[in-house]
């Protein structure tokens, strides 16, 4: 076993058989993450919706789409980062995954973020980076700020997009324009992690 090659991709074929929470019953897709293997930037969700249901893809339904902008807009190219959710199937009509689902589909994301070893993760919305980071205060209080996670990683919660959708005022102090400041906030930390050490 020690000398056994895991994989993105082996991972990935064996959570498509995933029974392990009631999500597993209603999926049409399992919705397992996207990117690049070796992303110094990972970005986690909460769970898939109804387009990521259908596609088998992350967020590409309308929050993807904003979550594409927001990286574009400070010259990040989707491509280059990965993107996936705390769960692998949808929860029914969208709602927040709850706490055994998420305990459920942990193993996952943990092989995950183990595999593709990030500098940064960026957890969106408020299940993302409870559960990440182990805290009970909502994205509000958590948002903005750099924790340091398990093997050094650093852990940046931001809004969610489908927040922002909900809320699509620019003005000053508004989700959007936090959301601005933070997104260019992940670019510089990331650029100066990557100037420090190379990644091992």
């Amino acid at each position: 076993m020690a000398d056994m090659i895991v994989t993105l991709a082996a991972v990935a074929e064996l959570a498509q058989d995933c029974q392990r929470c009631q999500l597993a019953q209603s999926r049409t897709n399992l919705v397992f993450g996207e990117g690049d293997p070796h992303a110094q930037l990972m970005f986690v969700g909460e769970g898939p919706g109804e387009v990521e249901d259908q596609t088998g893809r992350p967020f590409v339904g309308k929050a993807g789409q904003l979550l594409t902008q927001i990286l574009q807009a400070v010259g990040i190219r989707r491509e280059d980062v990965y993107i996936t959710n705390v769960v692998k199937c949808r929860p029914p009509g969208n709602r927040v995954p709850t706490k055994a689902e998420m305990d459920a589909c942990w193993d996952w994301l943990e092989a995950q973020i183990a595999l593709i070893n990030p500098r940064i993760i960026v957890t969106l919305g408020n299940a993302a980076t409870q559960r990440l980071l182990g805290r009970s205060e909502g994205i509000g209080q958590l948002r903005g700020k750099f924790y340091r996670w398990q093997g050094g990683i650093e852990v940046f919660p931001m809004f969610h997009p489908s927040f922002l959708l909900r809320n699509p005022s620019r003005k000053k102090g508004s989700p959007k324009y936090l959301t601005w400041l933070d997104i260019q906030a992940v670019k510089e930390r990331l650029a100066l992690l990557c100037s420090q050490t190379p990644k091992g």
